[in-house]
């Protein structure tokens, strides 16, 4: 059996956002018949990696079911924006990391579950001269 095709882009931008950006991305899903989709989420949120307790908070959340979509249909392209917070920003040290991403997560009928995870990077203004992101 195939396992089901999940994307996720975020667009005009190439992944590097500041805070209080608007993030616009969308999702679709293929390689999935439409019945066997139960429900999809989707959230922006952060985690942090390396030693000690590992955190995650979200930022962004919606769970969608085949009533919220056209012709029940959950696989078609789905677009949505949030505003990005202040904190906390992307981070790469030896001990602790901080990353973003968006996460798609699909539910289907037998109860299997699978998601993909798109990064990016929330960053302080003088971090990046060659800030693409939302609003600046």
């Amino acid at each position: 059996m195939i396992e089901p095709l999940i994307s996720l882009q975020f667009l005009g931008s190439n992944g590097i956002y500041r805070p209080g950006d608007e993030l616009h991305a969308e999702y679709q899903i293929d390689a999935v018949e439409a019945d066997e989709l139960q429900a999809v989420e989707l959230s922006v949120l952060w985690f942090t990696e390396g030693k000690g307790d590992e955190d995650l908070a979200v930022h962004y959340f919606e769970r969608r079911v085949p009533a919220d979509a056209d012709e029940h249909d959950l696989r078609r392209l789905h677009r949505f924006k949030t505003i990005l917070p202040n904190s906390p920003l992307s981070y790469t040290g030896e001990i602790l990391k901080i990353r973003w991403c968006g996460r798609v997560r699909i539910f289907l009928r037998r109860g299997k579950e699978l998601f993909f995870d798109q990064p990016f990077e929330l960053r302080a203004p003088a971090d990046d001269s060659n800030h693409k992101g939302g609003a600046a």
